[in-house]
This record gives structure tokens, C-alpha cells and sequence, in this order.
């Protein structure tokens, strides 16, 4: 019996899904019960009533929020190294620091933050549905992080002030990106269309065609008529943007734009995760609380 069907054979047995990100290396996608950005793969989470176990084949915060919105399912992550390094960059005292200086201001935090982060905040918005939270709110000025390059984005897209916190927040990966290097793409395949994630610079998303998360990548790849793109995102879109559009050709815009912590996910990782129940994702009742809250009023927005 080969490791992916001990994986399938444990997945009935033990009543779990795998749910994986669009980041994950492509054997993974092609057995994950579900393969998305972060609300999606929230929501599918919270659908999945039958089930006992969740494996979140991603990094970390992606698994605390499923652990915050299903307390009553086991959550397990495949590997404790699969960290985001920009949920690390907005620890909850800076909020709470923050919030200090800018009284009744309201908080929005994107999910690639950790739980305690989370509970500080007011909502919590993904890359996807980041201009429909901050649009929702009653406020002309709204407290925003950690990403700095989404924070312009959102500032963009709703004309409100945005406080970006911290004045630095990133995605190392999505950094790599560089405007001069697309732009000699350009030349090279001057019949592509250029598509790219919000964590990427200014520059970069001020050249672009089309700027929005992973899903909506996807979506755009589906339906528009171009056959040639140029992805700015992690590199493991690609393989789920070829699947779904045989048709079409797929570059990345840089292809050394590889998150080495989502890769840490493994086939060998998933099947020790399932069979041993290693490593449980935990959050506090005090923090999961206050972070519930957060993650259910994002989740509640329309898509």
C-alpha cells in the first residue's frame, strides 16, 4: 500500500479532511479534501460537520484559526517548523500598544496573525475580503496589520486612513517580487497578463492587471480570456492554476519565490500526523474566546 493510500485508508478510518493552501507542494493538493486561501479553507473547516480530525496542511496561524473556530474537532498541524513569518512580526502587546495610542480607533487584523493578536483586535480580514471588512466599518480611520503592503492596498481601495501596524510588517516571499524584473517578463511575453498577491510591494501591484488572493488569482485564470500570465505569488499556485486551466500557460514572475515553510508540509509529515495524532494545535479558552469573535464576524462577511 503506497503512503497515499495509508493516508486516504487513515482519513476514512479516523473521520478526517485534509485541507491544504494553495502554497502546498502539489502532491498534497492532489489529495486534500480541500485546497484554497485562508477564508476559504476557514470555512470549509466550519462546514465540515462529520468530521473528527482536521489535518491543515499549511503554517501556523492558518491552523490556530481552525482550532479557534472548531473547538470541538481535534486540529493537528504535519510539521511545528511551518511558521508564518509576518504572523511573528505583531506580537499581541504591540497591539495593545498601539490601540493605546489611537483610542477607539477600530482594529483590523489580517488572519497571518497569531491568536493572541487575534483576540486584541476588532476583526480579522484575509487578503481576499480585506477591503469588505475595513468598508464595513463605521470609521473613517482604521488601525491595520500586519502587512504593510495590503495595509496601501486597502488604503487604496477604500480611501480611508489606514494605520499600518508594524510600520514594517511583510511577507519575505512575496518581497522577492521586484517591478523591474516583471517588467522585462514583459518584454519577453509581452501577450501576458500580470497577476499578483497584495503582500507584494506598491511597485509591483501598481503594474499589475489584476491584484487580489490566491482564490481570486484562480478565479481571474478561469475567467478571463487571456491564455498567458505572469503570477506574482508563492510559486505553489502555479500547479493548481495548470490543473484547473490546461489550456493556458502559467509563469511566475520570479521562480525562486518559494515560502520554504509551507513546504515543510510533507506526504510522509500528513501520514505520521493522521496516524500518531502528533502535534495538536492548541489555543487557550481565554484567547480562543476573544479571538472567536474576530475570526466569526470576518467569516460572516459576504464573499
Amino acid at each position: 500500500m503506497t503512503l497515499v493510500d495509508e493516508i486516504r485508508r487513515l482519513r476514512k478510518q479516523k473521520k478526517a479532511i485534509l485541507l491544504a493552501h494553495n502554497y502546498q507542494r502539489p502532491e498534497i493538493q492532489d489529495i486534500a479534501d480541500y485546497v484554497g486561501d485562508s477564508i476559504g479553507l476557514c470555512r470549509r473547516a466550519m462546514e465540515e460537520k462529520d468530521a473528527k480530525i482536521i489535518i491543515f496542511s499549511a503554517v501556523d496561524f492558518m491552523a490556530e484559526s481552525a482550532a479557534i473556530l472548531n473547538p470541538d474537532k481535534k486540529v493537528f498541524i504535519p510539521s511545528l517548523g511551518a511558521r508564518c513569518p509576518m504572523a511573528h512580526m505583531l506580537p499581541a502587546e504591540d497591539v495593545r500598544l498601539w490601540k493605546k495610542k489611537h483610542p477607539g480607533e477600530p482594529v483590523v487584523l489580517y488572519v497571518n496573525t497569531l491568536a493572541e493578536s487575534k483576540a486584541e483586535c476588532d476583526v480579522c480580514c484575509t487578503s481576499a475580503n480585506a477591503v469588505k471588512v475595513v468598508n464595513s466599518l463605521d470609521a473613517d480611520t482604521v488601525i491595520f496589520g500586519p502587512d504593510n503592503n495590503l495595509a496601501w492596498n486597502v488604503q487604496q481601495k477604500t480611501g480611508k486612513k489606514i494605520i499600518s501596524i508594524p510600520k514594517d510588517g511583510f511577507c519575505p516571499t512575496h518581497l522577492l517580487f521586484q517591478e523591474e524584473e516583471i517588467l522585462f517578463l514583459k518584454e519577453e511575453y509581452p501577450d501576458a497578463v500580470v497577476a499578483v498577491h497584495p503582500e507584494c510591494t506598491p511597485e509591483v501591484q501598481s503594474i499589475a492587471d489584476f491584484v487580489g488572493s490566491t482564490s481570486q488569482i484562480c478565479e481571474y485564470a478561469r475567467e478571463s480570456s487571456a491564455k498567458k500570465y505572469l503570477i506574482g505569488t508563492e510559486v505553489g499556485i502555479i500547479h493548481r492554476l495548470e490543473k484547473e486551466n490546461p489550456d493556458k500557460i502559467f509563469i511566475p514572475a520570479y521562480d525562486g519565490a518559494v515560502c520554504t515553510n509551507m513546504k515543510l508540509n510533507t506526504l510522509k509529515r500528513i501520514y505520521l500526523s493522521l496516524k500518531e495524532e502528533r502535534y495538536p494545535v492548541t489555543v487557550p479558552d481565554s484567547v480562543a474566546r476573544k479571538a472567536r469573535k474576530a475570526l466569526e464576524r470576518m467569516v460572516a462577511i459576504p464573499k
